[in-house]
This record gives structure tokens, sequence and C-alpha cells, in this order.
């Protein structure tokens, strides 16, 4: 059975539970004809070679990935805008695993009062479906800094693995989700540093709690497993030289797994990504977490990264011992 992911982080993260299910019939009464206008994202390179199996508002093919959107009342925001975030999302996702990582996609888009993007879901039960509501009065520059719909595109790239490793799918997702736009230009390092600064210390254990896979609470889900991929990502560069990061596993987990669309076991997923890293880093840590709590110093591992109290105001320290790391983590790949 595939568990559903909810993206739902407000004020860091928050649970986004009071979002409606968008029905299954969702705009399927609508028919626009063929759809919609598939050069304006293309990249021809790898473009699919299928059309959406059903009507769609907005059609966009995106390095190998066709995106098809729904949208529940497609008069009550400017297409044009909705066209520019989904397409802009799934750049930031496709520009950090090298391509999008699923050939189809069908998006919900729900349309409700107010502004902002308020909460999306990803699903695999027949078929890949992200599920988003988005506010009536949204404008340009809120839909260009929205990172829900990043969120849930990065949900695509990992097999389903299982309830009790939930904590990757989302701990990837909100670490992917920074990191990816900062290297797009889409969001501020220091912003992204602030947030994991600020917001890290909810993945600590607190008592009673066990190792990783015992713990499914809502700051060891979401930031315990984004603290996982950070530590992951520095010891990967400590081992080679900072020459290639978390980025290279992830990539290589999606390129052999097919992404979110298959099931797999967590120990064959991470053992992938460490035969592409040439290290045993995520085998090894996940040993180490999956069943006892650990209690990592956080005030030490921001001290040696160099990134200050408050990132947003106060310079980074590039004589730390990681800074060097620290910089990689954000800038884009070599032959990106």
């Amino acid at each position: 059975m595939r568990a559903s992911r909810i993206a739902a982080l407000a004020a860091g993260l928050s649970w986004a539970l009071a979002n409606p299910i968008i029905p299954a019939d969702f705009g399927a009464a609508k028919d626009l004809g063929a759809a919609t206008d598939l050069g304006a994202a293309t990249d021809r390179n790898a473009a699919t070679d299928h059309r959406c199996p059903g009507p769609a508002d907005i059609a966009l093919e995106v390095r190998g990935g066709l995106l098809c959107a729904a949208i529940d009342d497609p008069h009550a925001i400017q297409p044009q805008l909705l066209r520019d975030w989904i397409e802009r999302s799934a750049r930031i996702v496709a520009g950090y695993y090298a391509r999008f990582p699923a050939p189809l996609v069908e998006l919900r888009i729900r349309t409700a009062p107010g502004d902002g993007v308020r909460g999306g879901r990803t699903t695999n039960d027949s078929g890949l479906v992200i599920q988003v509501t988005v506010g009536r009065d949204a404008t340009a520059d809120e839909l260009a800094a929205d990172w829900v719909l990043v969120h849930e595109m990065v949900h695509l790239a990992l097999p389903e693995l299982g309830r009790s490793h939930n904590w990757l799918a989302e701990g990837l997702a909100v670490y992917v989700e920074g990191i990816a736009r900062a290297q797009f230009g889409n969001r501020d390092i220091g912003d992204v540093w602030a947030e994991y600064r600020h917001s890290m210390p909810q993945g600590l254990p607190r008592a009673g709690e066990g190792g990783m896979d015992q713990t499914p609470t809502w700051g060891r889900t979401y930031w315990g497993g984004a603290l996982y991929c950070l530590q992951s990502d520095i010891a990967i560069r400590e081992a080679t030289g900072n020459r290639i990061g978390l980025q290279t596993a992830l990539r290589a987990i999606l390129r052999e797994t097919g992404g979110y669309r298959a099931e797999r076991n967590i120990d064959d997923v991470l053992a992938i990504g460490d035969a592409a890293t040439g290290t045993r880093v995520l085998e090894d840590l996940y040993v180490k977490i999956k069943a006892t709590p650990q209690m990592p110093d956080l005030d030490q591992l921001w001290a040696r990264l160099g990134v200050p109290d408050d990132p947003k105001s106060q310079p980074f320290d590039n004589r730390a011992p990681l800074a060097a790391i620290r910089t990689a983590i954000t800038a884009q790949p070599s032959g990106h």
C-alpha cells in the first residue's frame, strides 16, 4: 500500500490536513481540446512522446516530463500565472535531478478564497498525481516564492519506501526544496541556511522517542529527515574531497529506480546512492539512527559550516573548516 505524502509547512512547517482532498473526477468534465501550448516549456532534447491522457487546462513538457494540469475553476486565476508557476517549479526540480523525475504527472489545482499556495499532496494510486490548493488572489510574486509545488515534485524522485521510512521522503523534500531553489536562483542562500538553522532542532529526539523508524512525529519526520540529508551531504563531500555530494546519490537513485513509480526496500535505495558516490555514508548513517535516537551537536555543526546565528543579516564565516562544503552544497553542480 502506497502512503500519501502531505506537504504542510507554515512558519517553517505545519500540517495541511485541513486541506480538502480533491475528488477523483476533478476536472474530468472539462474538454479544452488537445493539450495546450506544449512547446512553451519543452526541452526538445528530452521531450516525451505522449500527450495528456485526458483534458488539461495547462500541459507542459519539461526535460523529459509531461505535466498535465486541471484547474477546478480555470477563470479564477490568470492561466499564465499558473503556467509560469508550474513551469518554474518543474525546471527547479529538473535542474537538481538533471531531468524531471517522472514522465507523466497529473496536477489537480483547487482554487480557494485568499492568496498564496495552501498545501499539497502527492499520491500514486492509479498514476502520479499532485493535488495543490491555490488562493484565487495569489500574485505573481507569491507564486514565484512558493515552495509547496517544488516540495511535492521532489517526492516524485524517491521510490515508495513504506510508512516507517516516511521521514526520508519528507526530509528529502524539505532539504532538496531549499537547495534546488537556491541553485536555480529562486531562493536566497542566506534564507535557506536561516531556515535550516532555525528549524532543524525540531528534528532532534525528545525524551522517550526512539530511532527515526520508530518515532513518526511531525518534527522528526520533516526536520529529522532533513537533518539526515544535511549530515549525509556533508559526510559525502568530506569523503570525496568535496567533489560530489548528496545530489549525486539522489540522481543515481532516480535513474536506477524510476522514483515514486516504484516500491523499493530502503536498504537497496541507500546502497544505490552510496555506490554512486563511492562511499557508505547513507547506509552507515541510517544504521546508526534507524533504531537509536541520536543527538548531534548542532551548534558545533553550524560553527564548522560557518553559518552565523542569523544568516539573513550576518555574514557567513568563510574561514570555517567546512565553509567550502557549505558553499558547494548550494552551488550548481558542474556540467549543470
